[in-house]
């Protein structure tokens, strides 16, 4: 039994109770925001944060990502999308295109997309072989045992949908023409190749789910639900990781941070 089969797919949330706990959340992550950037505190700053999202095409990544960040002023945090690695970067070793937007102290970066695709996208395509995959699952491994032990939180999601959500999300998606241009020829491939992604999923879960960078996987049938559940896992782990680096984390308290 792999860690896919314990996401329970049935969980859901009315659209009034989800916009009311997610509100509720981004006033907290505002306060978070503010008191790690020392804004709240001057004499405060905290540890970098790097939030990941990975999940299948139309698992809702972009809409948990615009809710993450709609009550967070621009300044405070990057949103990096990660795509294919260029010439370039293909020159390089395979993490070496993320160091740039790696947060320091007080920062902040949300990855859409990341360093997981070394152990989905290459893999499946067969442009790593099974060593190098094992070698990269091992790097990646250190790599974020580095960032954790160097003042970094380091929070990761995959948001899981069944294949035939999936579907039904591809068709709307090609019926609205405000959406068409979200699906790709890309999409409907990796969509046929689902028994290899999630083989490759399954392997990279139990082999970077760390104490110190464990997996957040998100249940994400129901949108509303899966919103409110990356939201209010972030705090839960950032609250846990500023209170480790020592940190008197400030109470959540009445106040309009979203003004």
């Amino acid at each position: 039994m792999s860690a896919l089969d314990d996401i329970d797919l049935t969980k859901s949330l009315t659209k009034e109770e989800s916009d009311q706990r997610v509100i509720r959340a981004q006033h907290r992550l505002t306060q978070l925001r503010l008191f790690t950037a020392g804004l709240l505190e001057p004499h405060v700053v905290g540890p970098g944060l790097i939030v990941v999202f990975e999940g299948f095409d139309a698992a809702g990544k972009g809409g948990a990502i615009r809710r993450l960040t709609a009550s967070i002023d621009p300044r405070h945090v990057r949103v990096k999308p990660i795509g294919a690695p260029t010439d370039e970067e293909l020159r390089h070793f395979f993490l070496w295109r993320f160091q740039s937007v790696i947060p320091g102290r007080g920062e902040m970066t949300v990855f859409d997309r990341s360093w997981y695709g070394r152990l989905l996208v290459e893999r499946v395509e067969k442009l790593i072989d099974h060593d190098t995959v094992e070698l990269s699952a091992q790097e990646i491994v250190e790599f974020e045992r580095m960032l954790t032990d160097d003042q970094t939180t380091l929070v990761k999601f995959w948001l899981h949908i069944s294949e035939k959500e999936q579907l039904k999300r591809f068709k709307d998606r090609e019926s609205d023409p405000l959406k068409r241009w979200k699906l790709t020829p890309d999409d409907w491939r990796n969509r046929e190749k689902r028994p290899a992604y999630e083989k490759a999923l399954e392997y990279m879960i139990d082999t970077t789910n760390e104490k110190h960078a464990p997996w957040n996987l998100i249940p994400a049938e129901s949108k509303y639900y899966a919103r409110v559940a990356v939201l209010e896992t972030l705090i839960e782990r950032w609250e846990h990781d500023l209170k480790r680096h020592g940190h008197e984390v400030p109470p959540a308290r009445k106040g309009n941070y979203l003004q």
